[in-house]
């Protein structure tokens, strides 16, 4: 693991220096995982692949900020969902309710319905969520992020973020139970 660190570690700064090669084998080992991510936020391939380009585009024209060339991965992931935000602040409109009416409903049922549910299952019912739902979902449940931090990024309120991510567990579970 250590010897696989040192070789990352080498090739960042190889990719800092501009190298091409190095550029492109980062871009084999993390552009998976970032795909994936983005596919989950913008909730179709089309615009994951733009949106994973213009990720990849951004930091390798930025690597040279990052101090820690043992935190790439963590630095990529992190401009993967500020671009993933970013995308869906010029897509997306966020719904919200009143306070008083998410009040009202966010009283929650602790049971764990969704444990036997394939994760396949489960993927597939969150690309299907409308768009604001989805992104607070895929920001709270799946890259921990506060209901203070979704609201700041997003430029929503924080009864927002919390009525989206509320709709998106409800739906999730309608259409996951219709499933079964």
């Amino acid at each position: 693991m250590e010897q696989e660190q040192n070789i990352q570690n080498h090739i960042v700064q190889k990719a800092k220096l501009g190298q091409h090669a190095a550029q492109e084998w980062l871009y084999q080992q993390f552009s998976v995982a970032m795909f994936n991510i983005c596919t989950r936020m913008v909730g179709n391939k089309t615009d994951a692949e733009d949106v994973l380009q213009d990720v990849f585009i951004l930091a390798f024209k930025n690597i040279h900020q990052l101090k820690d060339d043992n935190q790439f991965g963590g630095w990529l992931k992190r401009i993967t969902i500020n671009e993933c935000i970013r995308y869906a602040k010029k897509q997306f409109y966020y719904e919200g309710w009143e306070d008083e009416r998410f009040e009202q409903v966010a009283v929650e049922d602790d049971s764990h319905w969704w444990h036997n549910i394939s994760l396949k299952t489960i993927n597939n019912a969150i690309k299907q969520l409308p768009e604001g739902c989805r992104q607070v979902f895929n920001l709270f449940a799946l890259e921990d992020f506060s209901h203070r931090e979704i609201a700041i990024n997003l430029g929503i309120s924080e009864g927002t973020s919390k009525s989206q991510y509320y709709r998106a567990k409800q739906l999730l579970k309608q259409s996951i139970t219709n499933i079964l």
